[in-house]
């Protein structure tokens, strides 16, 4: 009698910080499981806290995922980052597009006003330069055929080359 007195103690105690760590900001599950894991708890005593908070609507993937793509589109990154900090995460499909429209209309209007916030409008290019240019897109998460569309949008040539 005296172990279960002790595990609902533990229990509500993991549910009190998961509350206080959503009351924040959303989290993952993956996200909520290693913190309390940091914090020392067992993962059998963290999950099924975790999973009573789902039921109760205390945590979602879906509204994680969706917050933390609003939060990275608004910052400017694309897909590709968006997507792997999600994986990281545990949220393994998440459909961005819904929020990308929503918050920034599409892929290609985010990478030109990332574009155009760090560089000059500038339409002729050195090969280094358009190299370098098309690597801070893709450090960013957007795709090569973004990259090139935007180029080509934005009528960006290399000075005495062809792409």
């Amino acid at each position: 009698m005296d172990n279960a007195k002790t595990g609902d103690s533990q229990s509500s105690v993991i549910k009190q910080v998961c509350i206080r760590l959503l009351a924040n900001r959303e989290h993952s599950k993956k996200d909520l499981l290693n913190k309390l894991l940091a914090k020392g708890f067992q993962e059998e005593s963290v999950l099924p806290v975790i999973e009573e908070l789902v039921k109760e609507g205390w945590q979602c993937d879906l509204r994680y995922a969706e917050s933390y793509t609003r939060y990275r589109l608004l910052k400017g990154y694309g897909p590709s980052y968006i997507n792997y900090e999600l994986r990281k995460n545990g949220v393994n499909h998440f459909d961005l597009e819904p929020v990308v429209i929503k918050n920034v209309g599409n892929w290609l209007e985010l990478a030109e006003k990332v574009y155009l916030k760090k560089y000059d409008d500038e339409v002729f290019l050195e090969r280094n330069e358009w190299a370098k240019r098309s690597r801070f897109l893709m450090q960013r998460g957007f795709t090569s055929n973004t990259i090139n569309t935007l180029f080509d949008h934005l009528n960006i040539k290399f000075l005495g080359a062809h792409r």
